[in-house]
This record gives C-alpha cells, structure tokens and sequence, in this order.
C-alpha cells in the first residue's frame, strides 16, 4: 500500500531541528486550547485560523514564532552588580554552604533579563577601583544596562589601608565616580546600602557595626538623584525577625564535619548561607518593585 511521505521527512540537519522547534510552537499553541468552546471570540478565531493553514503554512508561521522569541532574548536586559562578598558568586563545588545574594538573583529573573556579577570577595570601592575591576565593568557598559551597586563592608577598615576608604571623603567620592561613569554610558546607576552583620550583644540586641557608612550611601543617593535599594534596614529587620538563634540560618553558621570543604565548622556572622542569599536577593528585588523602576519588569 502506497504511503504518504510525511513532510518532516524532506528535511534535513539544522533546518529538520528549526522546523520542530516551529511544529513545538504551534503545537503548544493548539494544546493550550484544549476547550474552544471556552474560549473568547479573537481566541476561537484565531484557533480556527491556525488549524485550518496548510502544513507549509504552519511552518512559515512556525518560524515566524521561532525569529520573533530569538529576537526577544537576543537582546535581555543586562543587570551588573559590583560589590563584596556579601553579593559575590561562590563556587558550588566541592559543595559549600556560602552563596552571595548576587549569585542567587538570576533565580528571580525572567527569560528577558541577565545578571553579569561582578562583586568580589574583600572589595572596598577603593581596592575596587584600584585593581582595575571598574574599568573592566565600565568598557563593558551599553546603553540601557543598569549597575547595582554595594560596598561597605570593606571601606571601613581602618587596618587595611588597601581597602579602607574614609567616611566622609574616598567613600562617597569613588560611589559618585560609579555613578557618573555609568551615565556616561547611558547606563542606569542604582545603590544599595550595605546588609547588616549578625552582631547580637549578650543582651540580644543587634549591633550596628557599619557606623555612618550607610547614611553616606544615603546621601549620595538624595544628592545623585540615584535609586536606593535599602538593604541595611530591611535585612536589619530581618535578622531581628529571627532572633539571635534562628537567625544563624542565613549566616555561614556551620557544624564540625557537615561540609568537607569546611571541616572544623564556621561561625560566620558577615557571609550569606543559601537560604540568607536568598532572603536578601528577595528584600532587593521588592525594593526594585517598590521603587517602581522598569527593571522590575524583568523579574518574576
């Protein structure tokens, strides 16, 4: 009995591939309109319309789909963030329990949207600078892209004269030069204040060990017309919120031989678990939201 030869069949390599991913498209399409008796009229219709194209036409169509979904995630909006440790990528493997609230952004974003982290563990704005790891950053810059930026940690240290930036001059100064290099980029500049340590005192209350360093960011803020994503008083909240037991959980609190990357155990109080990383990548991603700026489109 003579058959039919299927249309897939006369095609070949990349383009057989490209054609599947357009049947995938129109398929998932018509699958989702399981019902069409509860679909609106521009629904039904346009359900009409597809089913009865000719196969050639389903493919031209297909492709169509294909080119418009590669154009949309060709260009995503890209999101740098420079900072310390506390928003720095760690490594997974061998396993380790220390995650950067930076590192577990991109779980939160939409196809649409990129993170590019460049936050480095130790880094001050100065030693940043410094190092050239800026200047990496600002070459790299195009038009659109934004750069969350947060340090403090590190500025303070007075005994590390390789870091420490003062309060009151170097500090805002170099915040000022990331601001101003990403606008001359046409870049979108956004700040955000230094998270907090997990620093009870033995009468449970927590202690404020960055001193005047995010009402400088603060300021800079007012006086740069710049975004402020408040992280120092919003993960402040949250560690009281634990307590000072439940709130070693979003530290690099960790037992005797739990990790063999750490085998005498941590007591941490400045660097993220998975779960605190988390936590505080939700805290920044509800201030983008509550600032209405357009990035939050891009999240989930």
């Amino acid at each position: 009995m003579k058959t039919t030869p299927r249309p897939e069949r006369f095609l070949r390599g990349r383009t057989f591939r490209q054609s599947r991913k357009c049947f995938n498209y129109i398929d998932g399409f018509t699958d989702s309109l399981e019902y069409p008796e509860e679909m609106n009229f521009r629904s039904l219709a346009l359900f009409k319309f597809v089913t009865a194209l000719p196969f050639i036409s389903r493919v031209i169509l297909g492709f169509g789909l294909l080119a418009l979904a590669s154009n949309l995630n060709a260009n995503p909006v890209r999101i740098f963030l420079i900072g310390d440790s506390t928003a720095a990528d760690k490594p997974v493997t061998p396993a380790n329990p220390e995650r950067g609230w930076g590192q577990l952004l991109p779980l939160y974003l939409k196809p649409a949207g990129t993170v590019i982290n460049h936050a480095k563990n130790g880094r001050s704005t100065k030693s940043f600078l410094d190092e050239g790891s800026w200047e990496r950053v600002r070459a790299a810059l195009r038009p659109g892209d934004w750069v969350i930026i947060q340090f403090g940690h590190n500025d303070e240290k007075k005994n590390s004269p390789r870091r420490y930036a003062d309060l009151h001059d170097a500090y805002p100064a170099n915040l000022r030069r990331f601001i101003n290099d990403a606008r001359a980029a046409s870049a979108h500049p956004i700040l955000a204040t230094p998270i907090v340590r997990r620093a009870f005192n033995r009468e449970g209350e927590l202690s404020d060990t960055h001193g005047a360093y995010p009402d400088a960011v603060r300021q800079v803020a007012r006086d740069e017309v710049v975004p402020l994503l408040e992280l120092h008083d919003l993960t402040r909240s949250l560690v009281l919120a634990y307590g000072p037991e439940q709130s070693k959980k979003l530290y690099l609190w960790i037992e005797r031989t739990e990790y063999a990357s750490r085998p005498d155990g941590v007591q941490d109080d400045t660097h993220l678990s998975a779960v605190g990383a988390s936590r505080v990548a939700e805290l920044a991603i509800a201030e983008i939201r509550r600032l209405n700026l357009p990035l939050a489109e891009v999240f989930q």
